[in-house]
């Protein structure tokens, strides 16, 4: 019964070997480390939701090929609290515009550009004076050019 023991033996020291020799190899090699660091815990970036601000006038601008867009938005904003005559509808000279965005020059205004974004259903946002010569007023005011992302009609691009 002692041969026996001493052969068990034998097979636990050389499993033990192997095993050891795996991960002392793969620990020089760099592919494992004994004790890792701890990574730093990524830290959720908080996303800015804007404020829905109706004392901004708002000029919607259709620059898609669907006639109505701009009425249909229009009427979209004096159901969500705006001032029928503080939106304005029209036309735009070009019926190509890519995407769907609103502009907003001050950048206190961001904010409410933002919660108007939130208010049509999403929308970029950028900051430009593009369109400040559109307001004769002086207020506050939002431009939204509705693009082609939010035609129905427009012919689907081909992915290249």
């Amino acid at each position: 019964m002692n041969g026996w023991v001493v052969l068990l033996w034998s097979f636990v020291a050389a499993l033990l070997l192997i095993i050891g020799g795996i991960f002392g190899s793969l620990g020089v090699m760099g592919r494992i480390t004994p004790f890792p660091e701890a990574a730093p815990s990524a830290t959720p970036t908080p996303v800015e939701t804007g404020i829905v601000d109706t004392t901004y006038s708002v000029m919607i601008l259709n620059a898609s090929p669907d006639a109505g867009l701009d009425e249909q938005m229009r009427d979209t904003l004096i159901n969500s609290g705006w001032a029928a005559d503080a939106v304005f509808a029209t036309d735009s000279d070009s019926q190509d515009f890519e995407t769907t965005t609103i502009y907003y020059v001050a950048e206190e205004d961001e904010l409410a550009a933002i919660g108007l974004a939130g208010i049509l259903g999403g929308a970029e946002v950028e900051q430009s004076d593009a369109y400040a010569d559109l307001n004769d007023t002086g207020a506050k005011q939002l431009t939204v050019v509705i693009g082609v992302d939010r035609s129905t009609t427009a012919p689907e691009t081909p992915a290249p």
